[in-house]
């Protein structure tokens, strides 16, 4: 037992779980848990943003890129609130995300005596956004709960966890025992009756499809054995991209698998929602789906499975592999075939510029380990399709949450993580305006991210909606911007304005090769619209039972 603040047991607590870095706003109610970071010196670093929304995103960013815990924490009630569009975004994307946030005083909790920051049941509140969600009452309490928080990071589905403590309670010295409980990390048993009979359906398939998402990152090597055996091709949206590299034929994205819905006979999920295909491509009783997924509560979605494995997407592909080839027929390559399909899907991609030229030569410019963070913008959403991948976590998205103006702070949270690799972004004039404050931080903390904005003076996808769906009605769109390249500059980062593909090209180059944040404009007109190749049409008739 140790004489500690409560303060004290909670930053002791976080670094025994290996949290080493910590995105932060300090105020006043978490007075003594700041005197606890600096009193804990270089064992964790503070990141300190100019937005509760940034280091909530930066946090997020940390852990999207990595598969570990971000930490982030701020004061309670406003700025908490700051930070749910990331909770909610880290909730969609199934991030280990801690959240730590202040409250006000314990004996007032409830009261509505009107107190700084106070708001109506602020634990609901976080607890509506995560998976988990506590009140530290003492300082004795705080290992305990800390130790929980991660046993439920890291078990069964991953989503984020909070939080909170009373001021009081930080600032209340007492005899605490600090040691912490690694969380004792147990996978669901695989059901062998549920692998036998996905086995038998898979090695009989004629025109089997896996689907990867943001659950089988982690079994990208066994993917791959199981594809290549049955000749399968990997489908990724978003969160699964580089799970199989897009340097392997059998890596498919979803205009190409579009194409091979309508024949596919069974469709094998591999921690992923396949939310698109069968909501909208269709689904019929020549389809069988074997869905793999933690969480049990996913396998029911949308449509019953055939077959469902709730348990770690690993420990099922490694049995399921073997059991597989007891079923599987001999099966000719399908490179050329897959090719010559890629082929066609490209050709009729190639109208949608400049889109794809920039998508083609910052794919050239960033290393093949490099991190591109998408936006809500032109560029990005063309990206989800086109851009290759060649690495798992690379390619780091928000899902389906479509979080605008999440790119330009998330990024830097990815930087922070991975201080060796490239890591790029790309914006829209109105997403990059969301968080633009945060070049301060980058420029105090060094971090190393180039930035593209491509600037259309335009919130551009809804501008476009309204002239093509709404018969002109163009309202609330236009946006007057600042000249980017001096307000980068204002801030002590690189400012570039690159009007050109190769100009764009070399701007990333020297950003690349430059300490510090780079921020480069990209002058743009109205774009062609991507959503034709994103929102395929229905190709299987309904189920009829």
């Amino acid at each position: 037992m140790t004489k500690v603040t409560g303060g004290e047991a909670i930053v002791k607590s976080i670094i025994k779980h290996g949290v080493d870095t910590l995105f932060a706003l300090p105020g006043v109610q978490n007075d003594y848990f700041f005197n606890a970071l600096y009193d804990a010196g270089d064992q964790i670093r503070v990141i300190h943003t100019r937005h509760e929304q940034g280091a909530a995103y930066m946090a997020l960013g940390y852990t999207l890129s990595t598969g570990k815990v971000g930490a982030y924490s701020v004061v309670p009630g406003v700025g908490l609130l700051n930070t749910t569009a990331a909770l909610a975004t880290a909730y969609s994307t199934n991030a280990k995300v801690l959240c730590l946030t202040g409250q006000i005083a314990s004996t007032q909790i409830g009261r509505g005596f009107g107190m700084l920051h106070e708001i109506p049941d602020q634990l609901g509140i976080l607890r509506s956004l995560t998976k988990w969600a506590e009140r530290i009452n003492s300082p004795a309490e705080a290992p305990g709960l800390v130790d929980e928080a991660f046993r439920q990071l890291y078990t069964g589905r991953p989503r984020p966890v909070g939080l909170e403590c009373p001021p009081d309670i930080l600032a209340t010295k007492t005899e605490v025992g600090l040691t912490a409980h690694q969380p004792d990390v147990r996978h669901p048993p695989v059901d062998t009756d549920a692998l036998e009979q996905a086995a038998k359906l898979l090695g009989q398939a004629k025109n089997p499809l896996i689907f990867v998402g943001g659950g089988a990152l982690d079994a990208g090597a066994e993917v791959l054995q199981l594809a290549e055996l049955l000749q399968a091709p990997v489908v990724s949206n978003r969160s699964g991209h580089g799970v199989v590299s897009s340097r392997h034929y059998l890596a498919t994205r979803m205009p190409a698998a579009h194409v091979l819905w309508e024949k596919a006979d069974v469709v094998l999920a591999v921690g992923a929602r396949m939310q698109q295909p069968l909501l909208t491509w269709g689904y019929d009783d020549d389809l069988k789906v074997i869905r793999i997924d933690i969480d049990p509560t996913e396998q029911q979605r949308i449509a019953p499975p055939t077959v469902s494995l709730v348990a770690d997407s690993q420990d099922v592909l490694r049995l399921l592999i073997p059991a597989v080839e007891k079923y599987n027929k001999a099966r000719p390559s399908r490179q050329a075939e897959l090719a010559s399909l890629k082929a066609e899907v490209d050709g009729r991609l190639a109208s949608l510029e400049p889109q794809m030229t920039f998508i083609k030569l910052i794919r050239e410019e960033l290393p093949d380990d490099g991190f591109f963070v998408e936006e809500m913008t032109q560029i990005g959403y063309i990206s989800r399709f086109a851009l290759p991948v060649y690495q798992p976590r690379t390619f780091v998205s928000t899902g389906y949450q479509g979080t605008l103006g999440w790119g330009f702070a998330t990024a830097l949270g990815v930087k922070v993580a991975n201080p060796d690799k490239a890591v790029l972004s790309v914006n829209g004039d109105g997403g990059f305006m969301f968080t633009v404050q945060e070049l301060a931080t980058a420029v105090q903390h060094q971090i190393s991210t180039v930035s593209l904005v491509f600037n259309d003076n335009a919130f551009g996808n809804v501008q476009r909606m309204q002239k093509l769906n709404y018969g002109n009605r163009v309202i609330a769109t236009d946006l007057r911007n600042p000249d980017f390249v001096k307000l980068a500059e204002a801030f002590g980062a690189q400012g570039i304005r690159a009007k050109t593909p190769d100009e764009v090209r070399q701007a990333i180059r020297q950003g690349f090769a430059t300490k510090g944040p780079t921020l480069i404009e990209v002058p743009v007109g109205e774009m062609p619209s991507p959503w034709s190749a994103s929102f395929l049409p229905r190709v299987r008739p309904a189920r009829t039972k």
